[in-house]
């Protein structure tokens, strides 16, 4: 059974015909009360309308934009890279071991923490002093 798939019982659900007299309880006027825009064919008002008040959306103040064309790095610290069980760290083999758990556009590794042990990382990209601290202990820093 699949979601799109299930169905009310069978005459379970029932189309309400007004205007068909006064008996039906929804003769005369329909349901739709008396005069008035929504009383009207065709009448109602359209989404965030507020009834002529400023709306909401325009009330808001509005900053700033977004990037679409933004990268979006995931970060790794040195202490992460600590955890990694390989030599040669690359973003698919730090989320093999769960460090990281999305790679989006590329890793950045950051110098927060201490390196204690000698690897080769591949990132997007490294800060100055990430860099210094890696090559110290006799890794590389490779930038893909």
């Amino acid at each position: 059974m699949k979601l799109d798939e299930i169905k009310p019982a069978q005459k379970a659900t029932k189309r309400t015909r007004v205007g068909r007299g006064v008996g039906s309880g929804l003769g005369k006027t329909s349901g739709r009360g008396h005069k008035g825009q929504k009383a009207r064919s065709g009448g109602g008002v359209r989404r965030g309308f507020e009834g002529g008040q400023t709306p909401l959306y325009r009330r808001l103040p509005k900053r700033g934009f977004t990037n679409i064309f933004a990268n979006n790095y995931t970060e790794v610290t040195l202490t992460m890279l600590n955890k990694s069980s390989k030599e040669d760290v690359t973003a698919e083999s730090l989320v093999e071991d769960g460090i990281i758990k999305k790679i989006n556009d590329g890793i950045v590794v950051l110098a927060t923490g201490k390196l204690e042990k000698k690897v080769n990382v591949k990132a997007v990209r490294f800060t100055k002093a990430a860099k210094e601290q890696i090559e110290a202990l006799g890794g590389k820093a490779e930038v893909i």
